[in-house]
């Protein structure tokens, strides 16, 4: 009787396992592929797919632009909650688009 249905934005947060970011990169990515697949087929693809993997009180933050994977060197951590929030922001619009994915 309930259906759910993806609609853009697509918002995908990774878990570390075991408190590790690295250990959560691989499935991020994935991730952001998938969403930048599922756009593609709704006929509604972005030039940049965004992504996050965090522990809970660290953040590390990725980027896809076509076939190249962007990874920030910081991590940031939840004492600087303002920068996260602020990253998180700055994720749903780029540079003139209106419309932004967030994985």
């Amino acid at each position: 009787p309930v259906q759910h249905f993806l609609e853009r934005p697509v918002a995908i947060i990774v878990e570390a396992k075991r408190d590790c970011i690295p250990d959560g990169l691989g499935q991020c990515i994935a991730a952001m592929l998938g969403a930048r697949i599922f756009n593609e087929q709704e006929n509604q693809a972005v030039s940049s797919i965004h992504g996050a993997v965090t522990t809970g009180t660290n953040w590390q933050f990725l980027r896809l632009q076509g076939q190249t994977i962007s990874i920030d060197a910081a991590e940031y951590y939840i004492e600087s909650v303002d920068k996260i929030l602020g990253i998180l922001a700055s994720m749903l619009f780029d540079e003139g688009e209106h419309e932004k994915l967030v994985a």
